[in-house]
């Protein structure tokens, strides 16, 4: 569940709401997600949907059955308690920021970040979730680029 979050840039809602039928490979669709469209796709890593299909097998789950049938609280709790044990303070949409500055920081395109891994309508918003670069990242940045 974390690791759709952190790899997916799920947000915590739409793992909830993810059922056995929705997981096709590597796209995962999601139906009425909160940008109000109709369904939308996240595409998530291979050994990621992998290890999904197995967890999905291995608890015999039904197509129309939810893969996490737990709620937001626990769930919640579950994330908490993960950054606990690395002596961390976590929270679940922290892990969708993850996900964004990870690609972003290995070099994917803003337009990747912002329209396939976080599903926004509007670069702005994605840009807020990237947040301030260090001086440090920025001189390594354009060392890749220009050295």
């Amino acid at each position: 569940m974390l690791e759709l979050m952190a790899r997916g840039g799920m947000r915590i809602g739409e793992v909830l709401k993810l059922r056995a039928m929705d997981v096709d490979d590597q796209k995962l669709l999601l139906i009425t997600p909160k940008s109000g469209r109709q369904s939308e796709v996240v595409f998530i890593p291979k050994k990621v949907a992998d290890r999904l299909r197995e967890y999905i097998r291995s608890n015999q789950m039904t197509q129309n059955q939810n893969i996490f049938p737990i709620s937001y609280s626990a769930a919640r709790r579950m994330a908490k308690t993960a950054g606990r044990r690395i002596g961390i303070e976590l929270n679940p949409h922290d892990l969708r920021r993850h996900a964004a500055t990870y690609a972003s920081r290995a070099g994917a395109p803003l337009e990747i970040v912002s329209k396939i891994i976080l599903r926004h309508a509007n670069l702005s918003t994605t840009q807020r979730y990237l947040g301030k670069i260090s001086d440090t990242e920025a001189i390594r940045w354009i060392e890749n680029i220009h050295g």
